[in-house]
Formats: C-alpha cells, structure tokens, sequence
C-alpha cells in the first residue's frame, strides 16, 4: 500500500511539474493570438478573420455532433499512419543502426523518401487505392516513415559503447544491454522525431482529404474554400490543431514522460536525499 501512494504521490508531482512548465507554451500561444489580432486589424476581415471570429467559428462547428465525427475521421486516419509508419520506422531504423552496411544501403531510400514531396505521394495514392481511408494512411506512411527511421537509427548509432562493453563484462546479454542501455539512448532520439512525424501525420492527412475530397477536416476546408468562408477555413484549421494537440500531450508525452523517469535524478528536485 505504502509502495502504491509513494508512486502516486511521484506520478503526481511530475502532472503538476508539467501543468506548471506549460505557462512558457501558453505565452507564446498568447502572443501568436497577439499577432494574429495585428494581422486581422492590418488587413480586415475577409483576408485574415480575428482570432475571436475563428473561435466562434470553431464553436459553431462543434455544436454540430457531423462535424465531430469529421474532425474524428482525420485524427483516425493521422493516428492509423502514424502508428503503422513509427512501429515500423523504429524497429527498422534499430535493426538498421546495428548494422553498417544496411544503414549505408538505406539511407539513400531514406534520402528519396524525404526528398519526394507528400502530395506527389498522395497524386499516386489516389490512382492506387482512390478516394478512401487507405489513400490517406498510405500518404501519411510513406511521410511519417523516414523520421521515425531516422530518430531510431541515429540513437543506436550514437549509444555510449563503452557501457555495453562494461555491461557484457558483467555477464548481461544482448536484450539486458538493448532493453536497460540502448533503449534509453534511443528514447532521446525517437519521441522528438515521433514529434514530427505526428504533426507530418496530421498535415499530410489534411492535405490528402483536401486533394481527393476524401471527407475529413480536409473535405471541411474544401467546403469552406469553394463558399469563400475564410472564417470557417481557418476554424477547421484550428480544430485540426487542436486534435494535434490533444493527441501529442495524451500520448506521446506521457509515453515519454514514463520512459524518462531515469532522469529525474538529474534535476534539482529529484535528487535523494
């Protein structure tokens, strides 16, 4: 029981670090919203609506429970193509970063992966799979891929290699030295490029939608694009931003949080005393 409260107690106190660490983020939302307000006030309303406007806007839409099931319909096929391509980007870019020669035999794919743009990508989705669910979860694999490759590899890459020899010295095996060293290593690495790969999720699935009228928030742009109604544009914007948002702080953070936790000891308030 005293072993439950005591992690409570911990778990407890990091959610309140982290609610109070967020005063920094909601500052500089507060001076984008700043700058967004000149902006409006420079060029008017039908150029670049108030923020005030937009949330009004974004009020109205969720009133209607359609459009919740729009906004959950991209968050849907962005998180599908996300799991799919940081599962497999991660495990290859591991396997990968033990090995040399594939690491040299894959960083040209990796190379011709980023260097082709998304909607090249979605224009050959679209003749493979049509308008559907896959088109964009295969756009949005094929984005997201390399970053989770990338983050993976370069943390196995770069582990220290003198304290794997100093583990193996000890008797510890090939999982023991992979599971407790290079598995904290990697973590650096990996949650900022699953960062990315998220937000490159979220975009390239928007901009699918938008493409191929496939429905979703991106199908909500393309309504509000052909009524020129720059305010419900920029309101479905916001509310995919929001779903990134919740999406980022509910799920990867924690994950990285809880992975983390060896670092604690690091800062001021997590030495033993």
């Amino acid at each position: 029981m005293t072993g439950i409260m005591a992690a409570l107690a911990m778990r407890t106190g990091r959610a309140g670090r982290f609610i109070w660490s967020s005063w920094a983020g909601l500052s500089a939302l507060f001076l984008f919203c700043a700058l967004w307000q000149a902006g409006h006030e420079a060029y008017g309303s039908f150029i670049l609506p108030s923020p005030l406007a937009t949330s009004h806007s974004v009020l109205q839409l969720a009133g209607e429970r359609a459009n919740w099931l729009i906004a959950c319909t991209t968050v849907g096929r962005a998180l599908a193509g996300f799991l799919i391509a940081s599962l497999a980007g991660i495990a290859a870019g591991v396997l990968a970063g033990y090995s040399a020669a594939a690491l040299r035999l894959a960083r040209p794919l990796v190379t011709l992966l980023l260097g082709v743009p998304p909607i090249a990508w979605i224009v050959l989705a679209m003749i493979w799979f049509g308008s559907t669910n896959g088109m964009v979860v295969t756009t949005v694999i094929i984005a997201a891929v390399p970053l989770a490759f990338v983050g993976a590899a370069e943390g196995v890459m770069t582990r220290d290699r003198g304290l794997d020899d100093m583990a193996r010295a000890f008797g510890a095996d090939a999982w023991v030295r992979f599971s407790t060293l290079a598995l904290r290593h990697v973590g650096a690495h990996v949650f900022p490029a699953l960062v990315l790969a998220l937000g490159t999720a979220f975009k390239v699935a928007v901009m699918a939608e938008v493409l191929a009228n496939a429905g979703g928030v991106g199908g909500g742009l393309a309504r509000a694009r052909s009524n020129l109604d720059v305010s419900e544009a920029l309101a479905w914007v916001l509310i995919a931003v929001i779903a990134l948002i919740a999406v980022e702080y509910g799920l990867i953070r924690p994950v990285h949080a809880e992975v983390e936790r060896w670092r604690e000891a690091a800062r001021p308030w997590g030495i033993k005393r």
